[in-house]
């Protein structure tokens, strides 16, 4: 058996093992939106060397935050189903620690380059990736229902970097784009939570979806998005240089996201927990796209 593991484990099969490990799925997203605030904090006049190590510092900071993040919940992973294919509770990384040492060695980088950048870009970075692994992982998530809103910051973090990085200040635009973020996380990590509410109560996760009745979990997911969509619709009065293509994009996607939740609403089921859940990432990435196309036109 454990010749046959050997022999699967080539260079590209590990690689991929590896990267898996990162979670892909979650940190391109948030280095998209500090690409987008790079953007806005920039303009038309880019300046392509800095926007490099803007890009290498988020995908180092949120791959190692990510890496670091699977070793210390490698045991709540084993318990739940939507998780316990991941490399550590698998088996497929052994010993767990190479994780850590990875994970590690990602998020010096990630500080490292962003003290590169500037001072503000380094102290967001050292902040963001603080909240998540401390605040949220450590400190909250087995704790209280109030996890995703206290960490939620590390969430709006790379936006916030992405802008300092080229605006050289965090302005208030700065800080709105974080906010956008922000306000975006609790509908796209409750409406998972309601789909996989069984595999968070076994693993002792106290998700809102878990310790409140299905009709206030759902009410407070058509709160929350009620408010992104309200907050992004607003955000050009602030930051004028957001024109038509951007508020298009947030009125079309936003009267979408408001339906897919209100329909949820009315009729609940596994099927529109995970529609609503999936909608929400290109939600917020055709947002980041229009503020980008607007500032190019």
């Amino acid at each position: 058996m454990q010749s046959q593991t050997k022999a699967v484990l080539t260079p590209a099969s590990s690689f991929k093992i590896y990267f898996k490990l990162t979670k892909p799925n979650v940190w391109w997203l948030l280095v998209y939106t500090g690409i987008g605030g790079f953007f806005v904090g920039s303009g038309q006049a880019l300046d392509l060397r800095t926007l490099a190590l803007t890009t290498l510092a988020l995908i180092c900071g949120s791959a190692g935050s990510e890496t670091i993040s699977n070793y210390i919940e490698r045991e709540t992973d084993s318990m739940m189903s939507r998780t316990r294919r991941r490399p550590l509770p698998s088996g497929a990384i052994n010993p767990p620690e190479k994780a850590l040492w990875l994970g590690i060695a990602l998020t010096s980088a990630g500080i490292f380059t962003s003290a590169l950048i500037n001072v503000y870009a380094l102290s967001f970075m050292i902040v963001g990736i603080l909240d998540y692994l401390v605040v949220y992982v450590l400190l909250t998530k087995k704790r209280t229902p109030l996890n995703i809103i206290l960490g939620s910051f590390s969430g709006g973090a790379p936006a916030m970097i992405g802008y300092v990085s080229s605006s050289g200040t965090p302005a208030i635009t700065g800080w709105l784009l974080a906010a956008l973020v922000v306000l975006w996380i609790p509908g796209h990590v409750w409406s998972l939570a309601l789909r996989y509410k069984e595999d968070y109560r076994r693993a002792g996760i106290p998700m809102l979806p878990v310790v409140v009745n299905e009709t206030k979990a759902i009410r407070c997911i058509v709160s929350t998005v009620m408010l992104l969509v309200a907050f992004s619709l607003m955000l050009p009065l602030v930051e004028q240089r957001l024109g038509t293509v951007y508020f298009g994009a947030a009125l079309v996607t936003g009267a979408l996201l408001i339906y897919l939740s209100f329909r949820t609403a009315m009729r609940p089921d596994f099927k529109k927990f995970w529609r609503l859940f999936k909608f929400t990432s290109p939600h917020l990435a055709i947002l980041f796209a229009a503020m980008m196309v607007d500032l190019l036109l």
